[in-house]
């Protein structure tokens, strides 16, 4: 009765080795499906942050562009060459001011919890 014997194991019945092959077959089964979800995850990922880059880098393009007229036009209305940049800077610096002083980080914390609640439950499709 060694490793190699060629005596008849009584356990092993056509029926254990047709369960036996059916069990692998399912565990097999389910990790190709847990690898595709994974691979579909990754890819949604992929495309919103491909998509969320390209959209804040248009943004901020427009967002500069915009300040530039912008601090041109006050040049050509005052007739000056700096005083329409000064008073775009004037500008954000008093909205920083507003922001590090009067803004508190509840009212982003209330934004994101709501933005953000239950977003893996509901992106789930499974079935319990």
């Amino acid at each position: 009765m060694g490793l190699f014997s060629t005596e008849e194991d009584t356990s092993k019945t056509p029926q254990n080795d047709s369960l036996i092959g059916n069990l692998k077959g399912y565990l097999d089964t389910r990790l190709d499906l847990v690898r595709l979800e994974v691979q579909e995850k990754a890819k949604h990922a992929f495309v919103n942050v491909a998509h969320g880059l390209t959209m804040a880098v248009i943004g901020l393009f427009f967002f500069l562009f915009l300040n530039l007229f912008l601090a041109f036009l006050f040049n050509d209305l005052l007739d000056s060459n700096f005083w329409g940049f000064g008073i775009i800077a004037g500008f954000y610096l008093v909205l920083l001011i507003v922001f590090v002083m009067g803004v508190d980080k509840a009212a982003f914390q209330t934004l994101a919890d709501k933005t953000l609640s239950n977003t893996i439950y509901n992106s789930d499709k499974r079935q319990a």
